[in-house]
């Protein structure tokens, strides 16, 4: 097959199928005379061919990048005059991409990963604008009479590579105006919540409204691995119908929140979505319907549900962006994001590589504090699962990395998160009682923080009052990677207040869920209710001795007959079977 050099244009029409649901005849008859009379004149006028038609797009070569850019550069001109005059939700608008790549003649159809990009890039682009490869813009540069906005490296979809990507600026005097507005992503995840739209005739909808934003802004700003554009900042978008690209390349943020309150009576109703600036794409959405008995308990409640389902939200799609990253080019934020996708794979195999990439992003920044933390969870992570050949020593390293990492931040909830565990493992009760009550005083919506302080209270002899913060974890992150051992502490917690109909529920989901540990709660529950057939075949022995494989064995209860209360629970569930049992705690 023929191989050549060309200059690929993909165009297609913004909202074609609401334009065609609205008004199929109409839209049709209009969509083709502009085909007829700007697109189709305006290909041949620069030298290039249509390749193809469908539907509402069509891909079109050039033997030149000049003329292919002066070409895309008249449809969107003449698009905006035609126009002109005519309301917003009847006009029809392109899209085009452009790129510059050596392609595949196959007969009249051209093939290869450039035109892919080329698709790519107009997926991109903004409605009426234009999104252009870096070797359309270096060709075509001073030579077409238009201003470039540099977007960065786009991970387009389906390819390998970033791609480094310009927006063009039709109107040569914005050339200003774009440089001001293409500021640099930020290292860390960046997010700008913009003002939630109200919706409703009571007079304090818009007030109540506007208290959400400020409380799901706080609330963000709390997380320290998150760069948060400030309210005062995001609150001048207020009753202004923005595009969440734009939103994202005015102040430099990855994602844009947006929500709004429509109230009805004693009835209100939360949409909320979050979007990935860059692609426009949608990556999480939710709603709410509540009375309005309590206006701020309800604030508390939405605030809350939004920011503990944002944080996993992000992060995924953090950790997806950067596994396309060679090892090379990792930063060292980057190096600790990586390391947390593996972290919560929760494998002997994960953690190695978690360990050896908080390591690498220590080694690239000794200042960033969340490296130390993350390596402090990673090491007593793989003390307490086995993983460890010194889980001792282990231990003693993560509780310094935990201190090391408050030291560098003293705000950030995390560090004393991972300190807490630390020390907890270490048999320090008090101290991990101290660092996670300053977790969440730190950040009242940290959903592990409650964990935590959930899991000191069982070992501190105080499992009634566990019960609340761990359930309090499971409420803040319903969808966590982490859901199995919170459930299995849930059940932990029951189980030692004696609750022991409660400790079979929460500790059969665990089981569900594969974490082997809950087996023996869920063993000496059921054995303490007589339900010794049932405890016996809840822990079969391969279960049995792959949880005990896998159990903690560093934890010690602050009261001894704590642990006697479950050692002797297991033993009773087969006590009929060999006189003797295998405890497993």
């Amino acid at each position: 097959m023929e191989r050549r050099l060309t200059a690929i244009m993909v165009a297609d029409v913004v909202g074609y199928s609401r334009l065609i649901e609205a008004d199929e005849e109409a839209t049709l008859a209009r969509f083709a005379d502009h085909l007829h009379e700007l697109v189709e004149p305006s290909i041949a006028g620069c030298r290039g061919r249509i390749i193809k038609t469908a539907g509402d797009g069509l891909l079109a070569a050039f033997a030149s990048v000049v003329d292919a850019l002066n070409c895309a550069v008249q449809i969107q001109r003449g698009m905006a005059a035609r126009n002109d005059g005519l309301a917003e939700d009847d006009q029809i608008r392109f899209r085009v991409g452009l790129n510059a790549a050596d392609v595949v003649i196959d007969g009249d159809d051209i093939l290869g990963d450039g035109v892919n990009v080329a698709a790519r890039l107009e997926s991109l682009a903004e409605p009426g604008g234009i999104w252009i490869s870096a070797r359309v813009q270096e060709d075509a540069s001073g030579r077409v009479d238009v201003s470039f906005d540099d977007i960065g490296e786009q991970n387009l979809k389906n390819l390998a590579r970033p791609v480094r990507a310009y927006r063009v600026l039709l109107d040569p005097g914005a050339a200003d105006l774009g440089r001001r507005a293409a500021l640099a992503l930020p290292d860390k995840p960046s997010i700008v919540v913009l003002p939630f739209q109200s919706f409703g005739p009571e007079a304090d909808s818009d007030y109540f409204a506007d208290a959400v934003t400020d409380d799901v802004v706080t609330a963000l700003s709390r997380w320290r691995w998150f760069f948060v554009i400030d309210r005062n900042t995001s609150f001048t978008y207020k009753g202004r119908s923005v595009d969440a690209r734009q939103v994202g390349r005015d102040l430099g943020v990855r994602y844009v929140l947006e929500g709004s309150v429509r109230r009805a009576g004693e009835r209100v109703r939360v949409n909320v979505r979050l979007i990935e600036a860059v692609s426009a794409q949608q990556i999480w959405a939710d709603g709410l319907d509540r009375n309005m008995a309590d206006l701020f308990a309800l604030q508390d409640e939405i605030t809350e549900h939004v920011v503990a389902a944002i944080e996993p939200a992000m992060l995924d799609t953090e950790a997806a962006r950067i596994a396309r990253k060679s090892l090379a080019d990792l930063s060292a934020l980057d190096c600790f994001q990586r390391g947390m996708w593996h972290f919560n794979r929760m494998s002997a195999g994960d953690y190695h590589q978690a360990l050896a990439l908080f390591r690498q992003a220590i080694a690239r920044d000794p200042d960033l504090s969340l490296g130390h933390m993350g390596l402090a969870r990673m090491l007593y992570g793989g003390a307490i699962y086995g993983w460890s050949r010194e889980p001792v020593a282990d231990l003693e390293e993560a509780r310094a990395a935990a201190r090391r990492a408050v030291a560098l931040d003293p705000r950030d909830a995390y560090g004393y998160f991972a300190g807490a565990g630390a020390s907890l493992y270490l048999g320090r009760h008090e101290e991990a009682l101290e660092q996670a009550q300053r977790a969440l005083a730190l950040n009242p919506n940290f959903a592990f923080g409650h964990f935590r302080l959930g899991q000191v209270l069982i070992y501190f002899g105080k499992p009634a009052e566990a019960v609340a913060p761990i359930e309090r974890s499971l409420r803040l992150s319903p969808y966590d990677p982490q859901i199995a051992p919170m459930l299995q502490l849930l059940a932990l917690a029951h189980y030692q207040a004696r609750n022991y109909d409660e400790a079979v529920g929460h500790a059969q989901s665990a089981v569900r869920l594969n974490d082997s540990r809950a087996a023996a709660i869920l063993a000496a529950s059921l054995a303490r209710l007589g339900r010794f057939k049932d405890a016996r075949a809840a822990y079969p022995n391969a279960l049995r001795e792959r949880a005990h494989a896998e159990a903690p064995r560093l934890v010690t209860y602050a009261n001894p007959e704590d642990e006697r209360h479950l050692r002797d629970g297991v033993r009773m569930a087969f006590l009929s079977e060999d006189g003797e049992g295998e405890p497993l705690y």
